[in-house]
């Protein structure tokens, strides 16, 4: 048979984790005819014996066995693990590929990976996607959030299959062209950068109800079910009351976990390139030091017979009305997490001369992914109404639910300090707030700093734009270094 007589499959995947068998086998439900492949073959037989028995799915032993059997263009997806192991099959493809087919990367990428990746390949006549995918195991089997990026002339080819498999919503599938390349992997990352501070900004308000409040993991769990009723209907708070309220041997499995949270690096990734950009993505920032602080676990231990808390009473006041507020206090930490998350892709566009749609990307977080919610479609509105909108905060929308959700925001975080509760993000969220909207800062102070210990200089309020030292002591001279204005 000739390699032409053998091609049949319409893409061609490699990585049969959980992740890749599921996004398989969605694509087959999709009618698409999908080759597989995984460095350890024996997976292969044990896919189409099991998972794939019954569908059209091909199984190929060989990178070789699986190129010859995909239509042209090819199209070929790699979901391994990010970093060497992308490199490496890439390479393997290379002499094997010819000028126009499709290399698409639907692992967690660090972006900067997938730009050098793509200028590379299209350098030799290939194109490259890197895409991010989100949604867990689930997700990938009846319909992630896609979010694709690369080469343009490569969309056309993959967008069939994958608007196919997205997720839906209201008729639209959560898919749809990012931009240029590193695009689609960096708004992946900051996807879940965001996703770690809703999954700390839930944990703080259950530490809270917890601990101050003293209530019961199915009381909890009411009112995690009651929230999921209204603006804070989320995949995230639906799953938290199941969590809650699930048993094994009459015992609470959440109790029986050990506190200590992992991670994989794309929350980190996301604080790297806001402190590369000079972005304060703060929330997203303390969410991950909350998940280092939360590994000391021996070392806290240990601190936990040294170090003294506040003395306080049994809390006393109206346990329903605070539980309103802490409603709201999640609400308007999750609309400052997503602002800055905004803020972070505005700045990266403006870095690589990308075309972000925010709007766009609202929608395709609205369904298959893990921080899908209600809420993105009020960020979609305002992003639709307004796309060069400055600040998500400056949407009447959100100005005025950060306004109703003030006064129970300040209580919960101030309440939450006097019993001596840790809530790094909803802390920081408000901090943020309420420097955002200071038309004046004490940063004067610290160009001061600045130029009385290094002669840094500043700029005089009256003449903005221009730099000046002052000899604060006398004796300095006028002589000044680099003005380091960020």
């Amino acid at each position: 048979m000739t390699e032409d007589n053998k091609a049949q499959a319409d893409i061609g995947l490699i990585g049969l984790a959980v992740m890749g068998q599921n996004l398989i086998l969605n694509m087959n439900d999709h009618g698409f005819t999908v080759a597989c492949f995984n460095r350890t073959v024996s997976k292969v037989d044990n896919f189409l014996n099991n998972e794939a028995k019954g569908t059209k799915i091909i199984g190929a032993y060989s990178v070789e066995e699986l190129v010859q059997l995909l239509k042209k263009p090819r199209r070929i997806m790699l979901l391994v693990q990010a970093g060497t192991a992308v490199d490496n099959f890439i390479q393997t493809l290379i002499p094997l590929i010819e000028e126009g087919d499709i290399i698409i990367d639907g692992g967690n990428s660090m972006y900067k990976d997938s730009i050098r990746r793509a200028e590379e390949l299209e350098k030799k006549g290939f194109l490259y996607i890197g895409t991010g995918v989100s949604g867990g195991e689930d997700g990938a089997r009846y319909g992630p959030s896609l979010m694709p990026g690369g080469s343009e002339k490569a969309w056309e080819h993959i967008k069939p299959i994958f608007q196919k498999i997205a997720a839906q919503v209201d008729g639209q599938p959560c898919c749809d062209w990012v931009g240029p390349s590193g695009s689609g992997h960096f708004v992946k990352m900051v996807h879940n950068g965001i996703e770690y501070g809703d999954m700390q900004l839930i944990c703080e308000v259950y530490h809270i109800m917890k601990d101050v409040l003293k209530l019961s993991n199915d009381a909890i769990a009411d009112v995690f079910e009651e929230w999921n009723k209204g603006t804070l209907d989320s995949f995230l708070i639906q799953i938290t009351a199941e969590i809650l309220r699930y048993k094994e041997n009459g015992r609470h499995v959440v109790d029986l976990i050990r506190d200590s949270a992992g991670q994989k690096g794309t929350g980190k990734w996301t604080c790297i390139a806001a402190l590369e950009y000079g972005v304060p993505v703060t929330l997203i920032g303390e969410s991950v030091f909350a998940r280092c602080l939360s590994s000391l676990i021996d070392e806290r231990t240990r601190a936990s017979t040294h170090l003294k808390g506040p003395n306080v009473q049994d809390f006393d006041g109206d346990k329903k009305q605070f539980i309103e507020y802490l409603g709201q206090a999640l609400y308007a930490s999750k609309i400052i997490s997503y602002a800055q998350g905004f803020m972070l892709m505005r700045e990266a566009a403006n870095q690589y001369s990308w075309k972000l749609n925010n709007g766009s990307i609202a929608f395709m977080w609205r369904g298959g992914c893990i921080i899908r919610s209600v809420f993105l479609g009020n960020i979609k509105t305002a992003y639709d109404k307004n796309e060069s909108l400055e600040n998500l905060l400056l949407d009447n929308f959100f100005t005025d639910a950060i306004h109703k959700c003030q006064q129970g925001w300040r209580k919960v975080v101030a309440t939450a300090s006097i019993y001596g509760v840790s809530i790094p993000c909803l802390s920081t969220a408000l901090a943020f707030y309420d420097g955002y909207r200071s038309k004046r800062l004490p940063a004067n102070l610290i160009q001061a700093h600045r130029d009385y210990f290094g002669a840094h200089t500043y700029e005089p309020l009256e003449n903005p734009g221009t730099w000046i030292h002052t000899n604060w002591t006398g004796h300095s001279g006028n002589v000044t270094a680099s003005t380091y204005q960020h």
